[in-house]
């Protein structure tokens, strides 16, 4: 059993450190900067959505007043 554990760790390591490509900074910066772009995009949508039906809300229920 404990041999199997050591075998799955051995081939996860060498997969990781010879098959894996890992990203170069500035891949890795512009990746990062597009899921901050887009981020800020759904967070200023939900915003004019959730501001557009509260107004909107607050109409309704001063027409049932």
């Amino acid at each position: 059993m404990f041999k199997k554990i050591f075998n799955y760790c051995k081939v996860s390591y060498e997969e990781l450190v010879h098959k894996t490509t890992w990203p170069t900074r500035s891949e890795l910066m512009n990746s990062a900067m597009l899921v901050l772009i887009a981020s800020l995009c759904i967070a200023v949508v939900v915003f004019v959505i959730d501001f557009v039906f509260q107004h909107a809300m607050e109409f309704v229920y001063s027409l049932l007043r």
